[in-house]
């Protein structure tokens, strides 16, 4: 009997996309003396990085090298996980102000559609508009429809009569490859 060995990738359960800069904590920092800031904020100076440890050892906290580019490197003494959850809750606020996405929705109708149908499309398409949704009106034509072209056209000039809503046009009715196409976006006062 073969044993096969497989990898195991271990992930974080941590958003990865998140703005947090990662820092070196605790046995992670490498320097060998490092410059100290205590958890109130006071200065304790240089020190070799085993008498920063166990410092922060004796606290019960974690050694985080928040200035790793100066010389020597400057670590606080601090509860890292609290900073990181701090750090987060800040992100969100200032970060995660909802943005309104604008997306484009497509409302198609045949040439065929009865009056009860072309209302109920009309009432959908008139929810997209009021979400601040670009609209994209299809009018098909299939097969011998295709001949009846501009009949097609008034239909659908017809089905905008529907629509309540001041909406702009922003692209006017034209010949699509299915039919006839017209894009409208709600009207901003």
């Amino acid at each position: 009997m073969r044993i096969l060995k497989r990898h195991v990738r271990i992930t974080s359960d941590r958003n990865p996309n998140k703005l947090v800069k990662h820092l070196q904590i605790n046995n992670q920092i490498r320097a060998l003396q490092v410059q100290v800031i205590d958890s109130e904020g006071k200065q304790l100076g240089v020190m070799t990085i085993q008498q920063a440890l166990q410092l922060s050892r004796d606290n019960d906290l974690d050694l985080v090298e928040v200035g790793p580019n100066a010389q020597p490197p400057i670590t606080k003494i601090m509860d890292y996980g609290k900073y990181v959850y701090q750090k987060e809750r800040q992100e969100k606020k200032t970060g995660g102000a909802k943005k309104q996405r604008v997306e484009l929705k497509t409302v198609r109708i045949g040439f065929k559609t009865g009056a009860h149908d072309a209302a109920f499309k009309a009432k959908k398409a008139l929810e997209f508009l009021n979400e601040g949704n670009i609209l994209k009106l299809e009018l098909t034509l299939r097969g011998r429809e295709k001949a009846l072209a501009p009949m097609g056209k008034e239909k659908l000039q017809q089905f905008l009569t529907n629509i309540t809503v001041p909406y702009t046009i922003q692209e006017q009715i034209k010949r699509g490859p299915y039919g006839w196409v017209i894009t409208i976006k709600k009207e901003v006062k």
